[in-house]
Protein backbone atom coordinates (compact mmCIF):
# COMPACT_ATOMS: atom_id res chain seq x y z
CA UNK A 1 0.00 0.00 0.00
CA UNK A 2 1.44 3.65 -0.76
CA UNK A 3 1.75 6.12 1.74
CA UNK A 4 -1.09 8.33 0.42
CA UNK A 5 -3.16 4.66 0.80
CA UNK A 6 -1.87 3.66 4.59
CA UNK A 7 -2.99 7.55 5.27
CA UNK A 8 -6.15 7.48 4.11
CA UNK A 9 -6.83 3.91 5.89
CA UNK A 10 -5.07 5.55 9.30
CA UNK A 11 -7.84 8.21 9.11
CA UNK A 12 -10.93 6.42 7.77
CA UNK A 13 -10.01 4.08 11.13
CA UNK A 14 -10.30 7.47 13.20
CA UNK A 15 -13.41 8.08 12.04
CA UNK A 16 -14.92 4.55 12.85
CA UNK A 17 -12.86 4.56 16.32
CA UNK A 18 -13.84 8.37 16.90
CA UNK A 19 -11.38 11.46 18.00
CA UNK A 20 -7.61 11.12 19.28
CA UNK A 21 -8.02 11.40 22.95
CA UNK A 22 -5.21 14.05 22.59
CA UNK A 23 -5.58 16.46 19.57
CA UNK A 24 -2.97 18.19 18.23
CA UNK A 25 -3.87 21.55 19.77
CA UNK A 26 -4.17 20.38 23.62
CA UNK A 27 -6.76 18.60 25.48
CA UNK A 28 -9.98 17.12 24.19
CA UNK A 29 -12.67 17.82 27.05
CA UNK A 30 -16.27 16.87 27.44
CA UNK A 31 -18.50 19.83 28.77
CA UNK A 32 -21.49 18.78 30.23
CA UNK A 33 -23.43 21.76 31.47
CA UNK A 34 -26.96 22.06 33.29
CA UNK A 35 -28.36 24.24 30.77
CA UNK A 36 -29.19 27.86 29.95
CA UNK A 37 -31.55 28.99 32.26
CA UNK A 38 -30.07 31.96 33.79
CA UNK A 39 -27.47 34.69 32.69
CA UNK A 40 -25.16 33.41 34.80
CA UNK A 41 -25.18 30.24 33.85
CA UNK A 42 -24.92 31.04 29.58
CA UNK A 43 -21.67 33.29 30.98
CA UNK A 44 -20.13 30.48 32.67
CA UNK A 45 -20.55 28.54 29.44
CA UNK A 46 -18.86 31.72 27.25
CA UNK A 47 -16.39 31.94 29.94
CA UNK A 48 -15.70 28.11 29.37
CA UNK A 49 -15.23 28.31 25.93
CA UNK A 50 -13.05 31.43 25.93
CA UNK A 51 -10.84 29.64 28.11
CA UNK A 52 -10.73 26.39 26.35
CA UNK A 53 -10.14 28.41 22.92
CA UNK A 54 -7.17 30.45 24.63
CA UNK A 55 -5.61 27.36 25.89
CA UNK A 56 -5.89 25.50 22.80
CA UNK A 57 -8.66 22.74 24.21
CA UNK A 58 -11.16 21.00 22.13
CA UNK A 59 -14.31 22.07 24.02
CA UNK A 60 -16.97 19.17 23.44
CA UNK A 61 -20.10 20.97 24.58
CA UNK A 62 -23.60 19.32 25.59
CA UNK A 63 -26.21 21.12 27.21
CA UNK A 64 -28.48 19.10 29.45
CA UNK A 65 -31.73 21.44 29.41
CA UNK A 66 -32.08 20.74 33.14
CA UNK A 67 -31.99 17.07 32.66
CA UNK A 68 -30.20 14.51 34.86
CA UNK A 69 -30.49 12.05 32.72
CA UNK A 70 -29.32 14.03 29.64
CA UNK A 71 -26.11 14.57 31.40
CA UNK A 72 -25.45 10.44 32.03
CA UNK A 73 -25.90 10.34 28.53
CA UNK A 74 -23.44 13.05 27.72
CA UNK A 75 -21.09 11.54 29.76
CA UNK A 76 -21.35 8.13 28.42
CA UNK A 77 -20.83 9.70 25.35
CA UNK A 78 -18.05 11.26 25.99
CA UNK A 79 -16.21 8.15 27.28
CA UNK A 80 -17.08 6.18 24.58
CA UNK A 81 -15.23 9.14 22.39
CA UNK A 82 -12.32 9.09 24.80
CA UNK A 83 -11.62 12.41 25.69
CA UNK A 84 -9.58 13.17 28.32
CA UNK A 85 -10.90 14.67 30.73
CA UNK A 86 -14.90 15.84 31.82
CA UNK A 87 -16.59 18.82 33.17
CA UNK A 88 -19.62 18.25 35.29
CA UNK A 89 -21.99 20.98 35.88
CA UNK A 90 -24.31 18.88 38.03
CA UNK A 91 -28.10 19.65 37.74
CA UNK A 92 -28.31 17.90 41.09
CA UNK A 93 -26.55 16.43 43.97
CA UNK A 94 -27.93 12.68 44.27
CA UNK A 95 -27.22 9.66 41.18
CA UNK A 96 -23.98 10.30 39.96
CA UNK A 97 -21.87 7.56 41.10
CA UNK A 98 -22.68 4.35 38.29
CA UNK A 99 -21.80 6.55 35.49
CA UNK A 100 -18.64 8.23 37.19
CA UNK A 101 -17.47 5.03 38.11
CA UNK A 102 -17.31 4.38 34.26
CA UNK A 103 -15.59 7.46 32.98
CA UNK A 104 -13.20 6.13 36.27
CA UNK A 105 -12.86 2.64 35.19
CA UNK A 106 -12.14 5.06 31.45
CA UNK A 107 -8.94 6.74 33.70
CA UNK A 108 -11.10 9.64 32.52
CA UNK A 109 -10.80 12.38 34.91
CA UNK A 110 -13.56 14.13 35.97
CA UNK A 111 -13.78 18.19 37.21
CA UNK A 112 -17.36 19.56 38.88
CA UNK A 113 -17.83 22.93 38.23
CA UNK A 114 -19.78 25.54 40.47
CA UNK A 115 -21.91 22.85 42.42
CA UNK A 116 -21.21 19.45 44.19
CA UNK A 117 -22.63 15.74 44.25
CA UNK A 118 -23.04 13.91 47.15
CA UNK A 119 -21.01 10.34 47.01
CA UNK A 120 -19.59 8.06 49.59
CA UNK A 121 -16.48 7.94 46.92
CA UNK A 122 -14.80 11.49 46.13
CA UNK A 123 -12.08 9.07 44.11
CA UNK A 124 -15.00 9.26 41.43
CA UNK A 125 -13.93 12.79 40.70
CA UNK A 126 -10.63 14.86 40.54
CA UNK A 127 -11.77 18.19 42.24
CA UNK A 128 -14.62 20.55 42.44
CA UNK A 129 -14.26 23.82 41.46
CA UNK A 130 -17.09 25.65 43.34
CA UNK A 131 -17.85 28.68 45.90
CA UNK A 132 -18.68 28.03 49.16
CA UNK A 133 -22.34 27.94 48.56
CA UNK A 134 -23.49 28.14 52.42
CA UNK A 135 -21.32 30.83 52.73
CA UNK A 136 -22.99 33.11 50.00
CA UNK A 137 -26.33 32.37 51.71
CA UNK A 138 -24.58 33.74 55.05
CA UNK A 139 -23.42 36.83 53.36
CA UNK A 140 -27.15 37.49 51.93
CA UNK A 141 -28.49 36.64 55.21
CA UNK A 142 -26.00 38.27 57.03
CA UNK A 143 -26.68 41.74 55.15
CA UNK A 144 -30.11 41.85 55.48
CA UNK A 145 -29.79 41.42 59.29
CA UNK A 146 -27.78 44.69 59.06
CA UNK A 147 -30.16 46.41 57.10
CA UNK A 148 -33.01 44.97 59.11
CA UNK A 149 -31.82 45.99 62.76
CA UNK A 150 -34.20 44.63 65.18
CA UNK A 151 -37.47 45.59 62.94
CA UNK A 152 -39.89 42.93 62.61
CA UNK A 153 -39.32 41.64 59.08
CA UNK A 154 -41.06 38.84 56.93
CA UNK A 155 -38.99 37.22 54.24
CA UNK A 156 -39.82 34.52 51.52
CA UNK A 157 -37.44 32.74 49.74
CA UNK A 158 -36.82 31.52 46.18
CA UNK A 159 -35.62 28.30 45.95
CA UNK A 160 -33.18 26.85 43.54
CA UNK A 161 -33.85 23.55 41.72
CA UNK A 162 -35.12 21.15 44.10
CA UNK A 163 -32.12 18.63 44.94
CA UNK A 164 -29.25 20.86 43.86
CA UNK A 165 -26.79 21.76 45.51
CA UNK A 166 -26.40 25.83 45.80
CA UNK A 167 -30.39 25.30 46.35
CA UNK A 168 -29.53 23.42 49.57
CA UNK A 169 -26.54 25.50 50.45
CA UNK A 170 -27.57 28.51 49.99
CA UNK A 171 -30.71 28.10 52.26
CA UNK A 172 -28.67 26.37 54.70
CA UNK A 173 -26.51 29.77 54.77
CA UNK A 174 -29.49 32.11 55.00
CA UNK A 175 -31.34 30.37 57.28
CA UNK A 176 -28.01 30.09 59.79
CA UNK A 177 -27.69 34.13 59.42
CA UNK A 178 -31.01 34.75 60.39
CA UNK A 179 -30.78 32.23 63.40
CA UNK A 180 -31.31 33.74 66.62
CA UNK A 181 -32.84 36.93 65.06
CA UNK A 182 -36.19 36.47 65.96
CA UNK A 183 -37.72 39.87 64.27
CA UNK A 184 -36.81 38.04 61.03
CA UNK A 185 -38.94 35.17 60.11
CA UNK A 186 -38.89 33.38 56.77
CA UNK A 187 -42.70 32.95 55.85
CA UNK A 188 -42.84 31.40 52.53
CA UNK A 189 -40.26 29.11 50.56
CA UNK A 190 -40.69 27.60 47.23
CA UNK A 191 -38.85 26.45 44.50
CA UNK A 192 -38.34 29.17 41.28
CA UNK A 193 -36.29 26.62 39.39
CA UNK A 194 -33.24 29.45 39.17
CA UNK A 195 -35.54 30.67 36.09
CA UNK A 196 -37.12 34.75 35.66
CA UNK A 197 -40.50 33.45 34.68
CA UNK A 198 -40.83 30.57 37.52
CA UNK A 199 -39.54 33.21 39.76
CA UNK A 200 -42.34 36.12 38.86
CA UNK A 201 -44.65 33.36 38.98
CA UNK A 202 -43.85 31.82 42.95
CA UNK A 203 -43.18 35.49 44.11
CA UNK A 204 -47.21 36.35 42.14
CA UNK A 205 -48.15 33.52 44.50
CA UNK A 206 -46.57 35.22 47.87
CA UNK A 207 -47.37 38.62 47.04
CA UNK A 208 -51.23 37.09 47.00
CA UNK A 209 -50.60 34.77 50.14
CA UNK A 210 -49.24 37.90 51.90
CA UNK A 211 -51.78 41.18 52.26
CA UNK A 212 -50.79 41.81 48.49
CA UNK A 213 -47.46 41.77 49.47
CA UNK A 214 -47.84 44.55 51.88
CA UNK A 215 -46.76 41.79 54.54
CA UNK A 216 -43.45 40.74 52.74
CA UNK A 217 -40.22 42.84 54.42
CA UNK A 218 -37.84 40.94 51.33
CA UNK A 219 -37.36 38.46 49.13
CA UNK A 220 -34.47 36.09 49.39
CA UNK A 221 -33.27 34.26 45.65
CA UNK A 222 -31.38 31.55 45.45
CA UNK A 223 -30.11 33.53 41.56
CA UNK A 224 -30.51 36.79 40.42
CA UNK A 225 -32.59 35.51 37.54
CA UNK A 226 -35.31 34.68 39.52
CA UNK A 227 -35.00 37.87 41.95
CA UNK A 228 -35.29 39.52 38.68
CA UNK A 229 -38.81 37.59 38.04
CA UNK A 230 -39.91 38.76 41.49
CA UNK A 231 -39.05 42.61 40.99
CA UNK A 232 -41.20 42.33 38.18
CA UNK A 233 -44.10 40.52 40.40
CA UNK A 234 -43.74 43.39 42.69
CA UNK A 235 -44.04 45.92 40.36
CA UNK A 236 -46.99 45.04 38.97
CA UNK A 237 -48.64 44.75 42.68
CA UNK A 238 -48.35 48.02 43.25
CA UNK A 239 -45.28 48.05 45.33
CA UNK A 240 -41.36 49.24 45.21
CA UNK A 241 -39.15 46.51 45.15
CA UNK A 242 -36.23 47.68 46.86
CA UNK A 243 -37.61 50.09 49.59
CA UNK A 244 -41.19 48.83 50.07
CA UNK A 245 -39.96 45.00 49.59
CA UNK A 246 -36.31 44.45 49.89
CA UNK A 247 -34.31 42.22 47.47
CA UNK A 248 -31.39 40.15 48.11
CA UNK A 249 -30.08 37.33 45.57
CA UNK A 250 -26.79 35.80 44.98
CA UNK A 251 -24.65 35.26 40.84
CA UNK A 252 -24.47 39.25 39.98
CA UNK A 253 -25.00 39.13 36.75
CA UNK A 254 -25.32 42.57 35.17
CA UNK A 255 -29.29 43.05 35.01
CA UNK A 256 -29.16 42.79 38.62
CA UNK A 257 -26.92 45.99 38.21
CA UNK A 258 -29.44 47.59 36.12
CA UNK A 259 -32.08 46.82 38.59
CA UNK A 260 -30.10 48.04 41.61
CA UNK A 261 -29.02 51.22 39.59
CA UNK A 262 -32.70 51.79 39.05
CA UNK A 263 -33.10 51.43 42.98
CA UNK A 264 -34.91 48.32 42.34
CA UNK A 265 -32.36 45.68 43.76
CA UNK A 266 -30.67 46.03 47.49
CA UNK A 267 -27.81 43.33 47.04
CA UNK A 268 -26.49 40.41 45.33
CA UNK A 269 -22.93 37.93 46.48
CA UNK A 270 -21.19 37.62 43.34
CA UNK A 271 -20.88 33.93 42.12
CA UNK A 272 -17.63 33.99 39.42
CA UNK A 273 -18.72 32.40 36.34
CA UNK A 274 -15.48 31.37 35.17
CA UNK A 275 -15.23 28.13 37.12
CA UNK A 276 -12.86 26.64 34.09
CA UNK A 277 -10.16 28.93 34.46
CA UNK A 278 -8.97 26.87 37.78
CA UNK A 279 -10.45 23.66 36.36
CA UNK A 280 -8.68 23.69 33.35
CA UNK A 281 -5.38 24.39 35.58
CA UNK A 282 -5.65 21.57 37.27
CA UNK A 283 -6.38 19.33 34.73
CA UNK A 284 -2.82 20.49 32.84
CA UNK A 285 -1.04 19.69 35.67
CA UNK A 286 -2.81 16.25 36.33
CA UNK A 287 -2.22 15.21 33.22
CA UNK A 288 1.60 16.79 32.78
CA UNK A 289 3.04 14.52 35.83
CA UNK A 290 -0.07 13.54 37.93
CA UNK A 291 -0.07 16.39 40.39
CA UNK A 292 -3.55 15.76 42.25
CA UNK A 293 -5.26 19.15 42.89
CA UNK A 294 -6.76 20.23 45.97
CA UNK A 295 -10.22 18.39 46.43
CA UNK A 296 -12.31 21.44 46.83
CA UNK A 297 -10.85 24.69 44.98
CA UNK A 298 -12.87 27.32 45.94
CA UNK A 299 -13.49 30.55 44.38
CA UNK A 300 -14.50 34.35 46.04
CA UNK A 301 -18.12 35.34 47.25
CA UNK A 302 -18.24 38.82 47.17
CA UNK A 303 -21.07 41.23 48.32
CA UNK A 304 -22.29 43.75 46.34
CA UNK A 305 -25.10 46.64 46.82
CA UNK A 306 -26.52 49.81 45.72
CA UNK A 307 -23.11 51.87 46.95
CA UNK A 308 -20.86 50.15 44.62
CA UNK A 309 -21.65 51.88 41.68
CA UNK A 310 -23.99 48.98 39.85
CA UNK A 311 -23.63 51.00 36.64
CA UNK A 312 -19.99 50.55 36.48
CA UNK A 313 -20.41 46.75 37.54
CA UNK A 314 -22.24 46.42 34.70
CA UNK A 315 -20.24 47.85 32.66
CA UNK A 316 -17.75 45.72 33.44
CA UNK A 317 -19.30 42.45 33.05
CA UNK A 318 -20.23 43.01 29.23
CA UNK A 319 -18.65 40.68 26.84
CA UNK A 320 -18.32 37.72 29.12
CA UNK A 321 -21.70 35.98 27.75
CA UNK A 322 -24.61 36.82 30.36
Amino acid sequence: MSKLGKLAAALALATVMGAPAFAQSGMVVGFSQVGSESGWRAAETAVTRQEAEKRGIDLKFADAQQKQENQIKAIRSFVAQGVDAILLAPVVATGWDDVLEEAKEAEIPVVLLDRNIETTDDSLYLTAVTSDQVHEGKVAGDYLVGQVGSKPCNVVELQGTTGSSPAIARKKGFEEAIAGHDNIKLTRSQTGDFTRTKGKEVMESFIKAENGGKDICAVYAHNDDMAVGAIQAIKEAGLKPGSDVMVVSIDAVPDIFAAMAAGEANATVELTPNMAGPAFDALEAYKKDGTEPKKWIQTESKLYTQADDPKAVMESKKGLGY
